[in-house]
């Protein structure tokens, strides 16, 4: 079968390799979509932590089973999509049920070679039943679910001020779940397109560009001078953790989502005087996955807007991802579809 390696930063190539025999406890996959998300464009970027090449990127599938224990409650040609954090069982993390930060985790395409060929194997366990939703939605479920997790983290009530910076696909998924929760939304970011679509299609009533404005500003007048009381970081840029803390109201909660490799820091003095409470959101839990579902199921999130470019898996090349990085072509989310 067919393999996109990422070999080093900036090289993507095709490989030949055998499909894997079915193991005990596992399930053989012929993947159908592939979601690109910004794990992948950084890891070919180079700038992505927790990575060593040459790696198979790819865990925002859809799939149908190809083989599979009946035993499983799974059935050849079911459409699936995966969990892809496969965690320890036995570690601290995966003993008090939180396996989305098992110590020991594999994450599907980051840690271990991932969803960009033609067939995979994974643990049964990690497979989530389709609820009669397509391909496309069911490659969206996962950066969707991580939205969801880090909503959840973040115990939003209705009616608060909530500021997402960052309006990539983790940030419009955090977006999501907030205004399902309750939230009066704020969105941030330096790209105008990126802060259109989320006025257009995710019915975000105010938003904020910091090249163009006083962030601090401009967040006073929309809060009543409050500020918001929880902040999100989906940007994984390090100027802009640092800085997350200065809109962020007294009382109020700061949840990290976007990753970067350096350190970060803050005034102690600023954080401390608001009694600030610092929170990293990391994966999802199975039942971020079926909040997930229910949503696109009731309709409560279209995920059709979220699909910008797509590609077949042949046409796959280190020409693509330079594509798909550039402001230029205001890319959300492209999608790999396998024949």
């Amino acid at each position: 079968m067919k393999s996109l390696l990422c070999v080093e930063p900036g090289l993507i190539k095709f490989s030949d390799e055998t499909i894997t025999a079915l193991q005990p406890g596992y399930a053989l996959l012929k993947v159908k979509r592939i979601g690109i998300c910004g794990t992948d464009l950084h890891a070919f970027e180079g700038t992505q932590p927790y990575f060593k090449y040459p790696r198979i990127l790819g865990h925002e599938l859809s799939a149908v089973v190809e083989e599979v224990d009946p035993a499983s409650g799974f059935a050849k040609g079911e459409a699936v999509t995966i969990i892809p954090y496969f965690n320890c069982g036995h570690c601290i993390a995966c003993r008090r049920n939180k396996p989305n930060c098992c110590v020991n985790i594999h994450v599907f395409g980051v840690h271990i070679d991932g969803g960009m060929r033609e067939y995979i194997l994974v643990p049964q366990d990690k497979l989530v039943k389709s609820g009669g939703l397509g391909f496309d939605e069911l490659a969206l479920i996962e950066p969707l679910s991580i939205g969801a997790h880090a909503v959840n983290r973040a115990a939003i009530e209705p009616g608060e001020f909530v500021l997402v910076v960052g309006t990539g696909p983790i940030g419009m998924g955090i977006i999501e779940f907030a205004r399902i929760a309750g939230a009066e939304v704020i969105a941030m970011d330096m790209n105008d397109d990126r802060l259109q679509f989320c006025r257009d299609y995710l019915h975000v009533k105010y938003t904020i560009n910091p090249l163009k404005e006083d962030a601090v500003a401009s967040l006073r007048q929309i809060t009543n001078n409050d500020m918001a009381t929880v902040v999100f970081d989906a940007t994984g840029n390090l100027k802009a953790i640092n800085n997350g803390i200065n809109y962020l109201a007294h009382g109020g909660r700061y949840i990290l989502v976007g990753l970067q490799k350096e350190d970060f820091h803050f005034n102690h003095p600023e954080f401390h005087k608001r009694e600030s409470s610092l929170m990293s959101s990391r994966n999802a839990l199975r039942t971020d996955f079926e909040n997930v579902i229910s949503a696109l199921r009731t309709k409560l999130i279209n995920p059709k807007t979220y699909i910008t470019h797509r590609i077949n898996f042949d046409a796959v090349n280190s020409e693509a991802f330079r594509y798909w990085l550039n402001p230029e072509h205001k890319v959300i989310k492209a999608m790999i579809s396998i024949d």
